[in-house]
Protein backbone atom coordinates (compact mmCIF):
# COMPACT_ATOMS: atom_id res chain seq x y z
CA UNK A 1 0.00 0.00 0.00
CA UNK A 2 0.97 3.71 -0.77
CA UNK A 3 2.37 5.64 2.66
CA UNK A 4 -0.19 7.10 4.14
CA UNK A 5 -0.72 11.21 4.62
CA UNK A 6 0.73 11.99 8.48
CA UNK A 7 -2.67 13.14 9.47
CA UNK A 8 -4.24 10.44 8.11
CA UNK A 9 -3.39 7.35 9.42
CA UNK A 10 -3.63 3.88 7.34
CA UNK A 11 -6.09 2.45 9.71
CA UNK A 12 -7.40 2.38 13.37
CA UNK A 13 -5.49 1.24 16.09
CA UNK A 14 -6.90 -1.93 17.12
CA UNK A 15 -6.85 -3.68 20.61
CA UNK A 16 -4.12 -6.56 20.59
CA UNK A 17 -4.87 -9.59 22.37
CA UNK A 18 -3.34 -9.36 25.90
CA UNK A 19 -1.05 -11.33 27.70
CA UNK A 20 -1.36 -13.69 30.48
CA UNK A 21 -2.21 -11.86 34.06
CA UNK A 22 0.70 -12.62 35.96
CA UNK A 23 0.45 -12.62 40.54
CA UNK A 24 1.59 -9.96 41.72
CA UNK A 25 1.80 -10.37 45.91
CA UNK A 26 -1.90 -11.91 45.23
CA UNK A 27 -3.26 -9.34 42.92
CA UNK A 28 -3.26 -10.62 39.14
CA UNK A 29 -1.41 -7.73 37.11
CA UNK A 30 -2.07 -8.39 33.66
CA UNK A 31 1.44 -8.00 31.48
CA UNK A 32 1.20 -6.37 27.76
CA UNK A 33 2.26 -7.25 25.20
CA UNK A 34 4.66 -5.86 22.31
CA UNK A 35 1.80 -5.55 20.24
CA UNK A 36 -0.23 -3.76 22.73
CA UNK A 37 2.71 -1.23 23.78
CA UNK A 38 3.08 -0.56 19.79
CA UNK A 39 -0.67 0.05 19.48
CA UNK A 40 -0.96 2.39 22.74
CA UNK A 41 2.47 4.24 21.27
CA UNK A 42 0.46 4.52 17.85
CA UNK A 43 -2.19 6.19 19.47
CA UNK A 44 -0.69 8.29 21.18
CA UNK A 45 1.64 9.18 18.28
CA UNK A 46 -2.00 10.31 16.55
CA UNK A 47 -3.40 12.49 19.55
CA UNK A 48 0.40 14.41 19.28
CA UNK A 49 -0.74 14.63 15.46
CA UNK A 50 -3.69 16.08 16.45
CA UNK A 51 -2.68 18.46 19.11
CA UNK A 52 0.49 19.84 16.29
CA UNK A 53 3.33 18.18 18.99
CA UNK A 54 5.36 16.46 15.79
CA UNK A 55 8.26 15.86 17.90
CA UNK A 56 6.11 13.79 20.50
CA UNK A 57 4.53 11.91 17.38
CA UNK A 58 7.52 11.04 15.84
CA UNK A 59 9.02 9.74 19.00
CA UNK A 60 5.85 7.66 20.16
CA UNK A 61 5.96 6.25 16.33
CA UNK A 62 9.30 5.31 16.66
CA UNK A 63 8.98 3.47 19.79
CA UNK A 64 6.05 1.83 18.19
CA UNK A 65 7.62 0.67 15.06
CA UNK A 66 10.55 -0.67 17.51
CA UNK A 67 8.62 -2.79 19.35
CA UNK A 68 6.27 -4.37 16.63
CA UNK A 69 8.10 -3.97 13.38
CA UNK A 70 4.88 -5.29 11.67
CA UNK A 71 2.73 -2.74 12.45
CA UNK A 72 2.12 -1.31 9.09
CA UNK A 73 0.00 1.97 10.04
CA UNK A 74 2.32 3.27 12.52
CA UNK A 75 4.95 2.78 9.95
CA UNK A 76 3.21 3.92 7.40
CA UNK A 77 2.40 7.00 9.25
CA UNK A 78 6.14 7.45 10.53
CA UNK A 79 7.59 7.47 7.09
CA UNK A 80 4.78 9.95 5.41
CA UNK A 81 5.78 12.50 9.17
CA UNK A 82 9.49 11.83 8.35
CA UNK A 83 8.79 13.44 4.54
CA UNK A 84 7.03 15.78 5.69
CA UNK A 85 9.53 17.00 7.56
CA UNK A 86 12.24 16.38 4.98
CA UNK A 87 13.71 13.63 7.01
CA UNK A 88 14.92 11.72 3.95
CA UNK A 89 17.46 9.45 5.44
CA UNK A 90 15.08 8.24 7.96
CA UNK A 91 12.37 7.88 5.96
CA UNK A 92 14.79 5.79 3.60
CA UNK A 93 15.98 3.42 6.76
CA UNK A 94 12.15 2.88 7.85
CA UNK A 95 11.27 1.50 4.52
CA UNK A 96 14.02 -0.60 4.35
CA UNK A 97 13.46 -2.13 7.90
CA UNK A 98 9.77 -2.63 6.98
CA UNK A 99 10.23 -4.20 3.58
CA UNK A 100 12.88 -6.44 5.57
CA UNK A 101 9.97 -7.78 7.62
CA UNK A 102 7.54 -7.79 4.85
CA UNK A 103 9.21 -7.56 0.73
CA UNK A 104 5.90 -8.11 -0.32
CA UNK A 105 4.68 -4.36 -0.04
CA UNK A 106 5.16 -3.12 -4.04
CA UNK A 107 3.83 -0.09 -2.60
CA UNK A 108 6.47 1.09 -0.19
CA UNK A 109 8.84 -0.93 -2.92
CA UNK A 110 7.98 2.23 -5.36
CA UNK A 111 7.96 5.03 -2.65
CA UNK A 112 11.94 3.95 -1.28
CA UNK A 113 12.56 3.49 -5.31
CA UNK A 114 11.88 6.91 -5.74
CA UNK A 115 13.68 8.50 -3.05
CA UNK A 116 16.63 6.23 -3.59
CA UNK A 117 16.13 7.77 -7.47
CA UNK A 118 16.77 11.06 -6.01
CA UNK A 119 19.89 10.17 -4.79
CA UNK A 120 21.25 8.50 -7.54
CA UNK A 121 23.03 5.25 -7.55
CA UNK A 122 21.81 1.44 -8.11
CA UNK A 123 19.98 1.60 -4.68
CA UNK A 124 16.40 1.92 -6.57
CA UNK A 125 16.37 -0.96 -8.80
CA UNK A 126 17.97 -3.59 -6.26
CA UNK A 127 14.72 -2.19 -4.09
CA UNK A 128 12.36 -3.26 -7.30
CA UNK A 129 13.69 -6.04 -8.37
CA UNK A 130 13.70 -7.66 -4.53
CA UNK A 131 10.20 -6.67 -4.66
CA UNK A 132 9.50 -8.07 -7.94
CA UNK A 133 8.06 -11.25 -6.80
CA UNK A 134 5.25 -9.77 -4.98
CA UNK A 135 4.19 -7.16 -7.52
CA UNK A 136 3.02 -9.72 -11.47
CA UNK A 137 -0.22 -7.99 -11.22
CA UNK A 138 0.50 -4.66 -10.40
CA UNK A 139 1.11 -2.44 -13.70
CA UNK A 140 2.57 0.57 -11.95
CA UNK A 141 5.18 -1.55 -10.12
CA UNK A 142 6.24 -3.34 -13.56
CA UNK A 143 6.05 -0.33 -15.46
CA UNK A 144 7.69 1.82 -12.95
CA UNK A 145 10.57 -0.89 -12.49
CA UNK A 146 10.65 -0.77 -16.69
CA UNK A 147 11.63 2.73 -16.44
CA UNK A 148 14.52 2.53 -14.01
CA UNK A 149 15.98 -0.06 -16.12
CA UNK A 150 15.91 2.13 -19.46
CA UNK A 151 17.37 4.93 -17.70
CA UNK A 152 20.22 2.57 -16.90
CA UNK A 153 20.18 1.18 -20.97
CA UNK A 154 19.07 -2.18 -19.71
CA UNK A 155 16.43 -2.19 -22.89
CA UNK A 156 15.86 -5.90 -23.11
CA UNK A 157 14.66 -6.26 -19.39
CA UNK A 158 12.87 -2.85 -19.63
CA UNK A 159 10.67 -4.10 -23.04
CA UNK A 160 10.01 -7.14 -21.18
CA UNK A 161 8.88 -5.22 -17.93
CA UNK A 162 6.60 -2.81 -20.09
CA UNK A 163 4.84 -5.90 -21.71
CA UNK A 164 4.10 -6.91 -18.30
CA UNK A 165 2.83 -3.52 -17.67
CA UNK A 166 0.87 -3.45 -21.10
CA UNK A 167 -0.61 -6.86 -20.54
CA UNK A 168 -2.51 -5.57 -16.93
CA UNK A 169 -3.30 -1.98 -18.83
CA UNK A 170 -3.12 -2.27 -22.42
CA UNK A 171 -4.18 1.41 -23.25
CA UNK A 172 -1.37 3.39 -21.14
CA UNK A 173 -0.03 5.33 -24.04
CA UNK A 174 2.93 5.90 -22.42
CA UNK A 175 3.93 2.63 -21.43
CA UNK A 176 3.71 2.02 -25.08
CA UNK A 177 5.94 5.13 -25.84
CA UNK A 178 8.60 3.39 -23.05
CA UNK A 179 8.64 0.11 -24.51
CA UNK A 180 8.93 1.65 -28.45
CA UNK A 181 11.80 3.59 -27.15
CA UNK A 182 13.58 0.61 -25.35
CA UNK A 183 12.78 -1.36 -28.98
CA UNK A 184 14.49 0.96 -30.80
CA UNK A 185 17.40 1.43 -28.87
CA UNK A 186 18.17 -2.70 -29.28
CA UNK A 187 17.56 -2.00 -32.93
CA UNK A 188 14.14 -4.16 -33.53
CA UNK A 189 12.47 -1.18 -35.58
CA UNK A 190 9.34 -3.21 -36.50
CA UNK A 191 8.69 -3.93 -33.03
CA UNK A 192 9.54 -0.20 -32.26
CA UNK A 193 7.03 1.49 -34.43
CA UNK A 194 4.35 -1.02 -33.65
CA UNK A 195 4.80 0.22 -30.21
CA UNK A 196 4.80 3.72 -31.11
CA UNK A 197 1.50 3.16 -33.19
CA UNK A 198 -0.19 1.51 -30.28
CA UNK A 199 0.68 4.57 -28.64
CA UNK A 200 -0.69 7.39 -30.77
CA UNK A 201 -3.56 4.98 -31.21
CA UNK A 202 -4.48 5.23 -27.20
CA UNK A 203 -5.52 8.92 -27.71
CA UNK A 204 -4.39 9.52 -24.09
CA UNK A 205 -0.47 11.44 -24.87
CA UNK A 206 -0.07 14.43 -23.75
CA UNK A 207 0.94 17.09 -26.94
CA UNK A 208 4.18 17.31 -26.03
CA UNK A 209 4.20 12.89 -26.37
CA UNK A 210 2.19 12.40 -29.14
CA UNK A 211 4.35 15.16 -30.83
CA UNK A 212 7.38 12.95 -30.15
CA UNK A 213 5.98 9.76 -31.06
CA UNK A 214 4.61 11.33 -34.29
CA UNK A 215 8.49 12.09 -35.08
CA UNK A 216 9.52 8.42 -33.81
CA UNK A 217 7.01 6.93 -36.88
CA UNK A 218 8.01 8.88 -38.92
CA UNK A 219 12.14 8.28 -38.43
CA UNK A 220 11.10 4.80 -38.20
CA UNK A 221 8.81 4.30 -41.77
CA UNK A 222 11.61 6.12 -44.08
Amino acid sequence: AAVSPAATPARKATRAPSAPATPVDGVLVREMTPKQMAENSYRRALAALQEGRVSNALAELDKAVDLDPRNDAARQTYVSLLLENRRTDDAIRQLRLALGVDPGQPGLAMVLARLQLEKGGPAALDTLQKTLPYAGNNAEYQAFLAGVLQRDQRHAEAAERYRAALQLAPQNGVWWMGLGISLQADQHLSEAREAYNRARGTNNLTPELRAFVERKIEQLSR
